[in-house]
């Protein structure tokens, strides 16, 4: 969204296809998941009054747009991409294969998962964990606007605390505002670290990467 309110804003997207690039660029494998909400959120289909799962459709499918988005950004920097969908939209995106994505991983081509996890009622989170345990990722970057977990909105809340490292258990007992339980319960089952860092602050991938952290890094312990 960048300073948008809603859609897609050319800045932001080549702000983190740049940052994506910085990484891509010492060799790691890459796959990104991305999520809708510039395009559609949950909370204007109570709004207009939709049932939940065709307005998780509607999130899939925005989540689809934005991944054709990021995938011609990267082309634009000069860097190889494919779009994988858990949704059947064989015409625009390729379904997603773990044979297929573990091989173009090796190959080293950075993969973009859509369509969630293909089902209403689990969030891009839960996608995301899901991906990662799939093809044994060794950390799950979560990237977000402010620098890592927090107790309150730090936005909204000047005292509110940051964490710089928490368990997965702490997460779900403080109920903060991480990832869901699902997400945090499934990386928790397959041992895979979350780091949450600043999406938008230059150099934090990298640095997320390299484990030059500022963000908050959930573990087992």
């Amino acid at each position: 969204m960048g300073e948008q309110k809603f859609g897609v804003e050319h800045h932001a997207c080549k702000v983190i296809a740049q940052a994506v690039t910085e990484v891509y660029a010492l060799g790691v494998q890459l796959a990104i998941v991305v999520g809708g909400g510039n395009i559609f959120r949950g909370n204007q289909a109570e709004a207009f009054g939709f049932a939940r799962t065709p307005a998780d459709h509607i999130g899939m499918l925005a989540t689809t747009i934005n991944g054709l988005v990021l995938q011609q950004t990267l082309a634009s920097l000069g860097v190889n991409s494919r779009v994988m969908s858990a949704l059947n939209t064989d015409s625009i995106v390729e379904p997603f294969h773990w044979g297929h994505a573990l091989h173009e991983l090796q190959k080293g081509t950075i993969l973009i998962f859509v369509g969630g996890t293909g089902n209403p009622y689990f969030t891009t989170d839960s996608a995301a964990a899901l991906r990662a345990s799939e093809i044994q990722a060794d950390i799950l970057l979560k990237g977000t606007k402010v620098d890592g977990v927090f107790s309150a909105d730090p936005k909204k809340d000047p005292k509110a605390k940051k964490y710089d490292h928490l368990t997965y258990s702490e997460v779900l007992a403080k109920q903060l505002n991480v990832m869901d339980a699902t997400a945090i319960a499934l990386c928790r089952e397959n041992q895979i670290p979350i780091c949450v860092f600043n999406l938008f602050e230059k150099g934090a991938m990298l640095k997320a990467i390299c484990g030059q952290r500022k963000g908050t890094l959930v573990t087992g312990g």
